[in-house]
């Protein structure tokens, strides 16, 4: 005899089934964008980089996604991860990968010591600088081809009537994988020291163009410019060269030099760079290529907090 489920059993399995569906939304809801976002298996040429909320790191790949947990190949095996235990999820291509090691992208790579390199910002990425603790800056991309800069200097004992303003606009364009042009200028508003002059006070900055060839991580700079004073400009530019070699996971080394129009000994500049995945500290020496080098040379410190 065919036996038929009671209305009483449909009712109760519907409120089960029901209950399961509310909980299951809730539970995903709570899984973070990032994660939701690349919950997924990658491609042969990108690996993922899992951080649980336990703080725990694994570097693999997703095999198999199910319900509530996913199967994650590393060196070492495959393991199990709850869902819910994971805090998010980077994928990364596999070239980032050294040594076990994930090298996190270099969180500084639009700039050198003063001066900037070809690459642009990304749009909505920025960051704040600071050098000598008394002149910070900030940059943000508008767009992945346009940032826009400035700040002021922040000198103890001078009111703001007494601060140096400088402004940093720059335009770019990335001609190839490893190859980057940007355009870009140096506006310095200098502060009126002489209260009885009424003729104001000078706009002073560098007019320039650089071109960056390399990765991010080892990379050279070559740039062209022109100093202003107001509106005359000097009649023999500048030329820069410069550069940038990761040789850690947390440790870069720079150098930024410059051929001055009427100066003989090149001014020049050397030192390490310490990052993390978003702030830098760079610790370096500025120096003259003379005959009365002073070694190591003036010491120069700054920090970039991305954002």
């Amino acid at each position: 005899m065919l036996r038929t489920k009671s209305s009483s059993q449909v009712i109760v399995q519907f409120i089960f089934l029901f209950i399961f569906t509310v909980i299951a939304s809730i539970v995903f809801a709570q899984i973070p964008k990032d994660v939701k976002n690349n919950l997924k298996v990658p491609d042969s040429e990108h690996l993922q980089v899992i951080t649980t909320h336990d703080k725990s790191t694994m570097i693999g790949r997703i095999v198999e996604i199910k319900e509530q947990e996913i199967l994650f190949k590393t060196d070492f095996g495959e393991i199990t991860i709850p869902i819910q235990k994971i805090k998010s999820i980077e994928l990364v291509p596999t070239s980032a990968i050294k040594e076990g090691k994930y090298w996190f992208p270099n969180p500084n790579a639009t700039r050198l010591f003063v001066g900037n390199s070809a690459r642009m910002l990304k749009k909505g990425d920025g960051y704040f600088a600071d050098s000598y603790l008394f002149f910070p800056s900030i940059a943000y991309g508008i767009t992945d081809n346009f940032t826009i800069g400035g700040g002021m200097s922040l000198i103890p004992g001078l009111g703001i009537d007494k601060q140096f303003f400088y402004f940093t606009p720059r335009v770019g364009l990335k001609a190839s994988q490893n190859l980057n042009f940007a355009a870009g200028a140096l506006i310095i508003k200098i502060p009126d020291f002489n209260d009885d002059d009424d003729d104001g006070t000078p706009l002073v900055g560098l007019l320039n163009v650089v071109g960056t060839y390399g990765s991010t991580n080892s990379s050279i700079t070559f740039g062209l410019g022109y100093g202003f004073v107001d509106d005359d400009i000097a009649d023999k530019p500048f030329i820069l060269i410069g550069g940038e070699h990761r040789i850690s996971r947390r440790l870069s080394l720079v150098t930024e030099n410059y051929l001055l129009p009427g100066v003989d000994d090149p001014l020049i500049s050397y030192g390490i760079r310490f990052f993390g995945e978003k702030i830098s500290v760079d610790l370096a020496f500025l120096n003259t290529l003379s005959d009365e080098i002073i070694f190591p040379g003036i010491p120069y410190v700054d920090f970039v907090f991305n954002f």
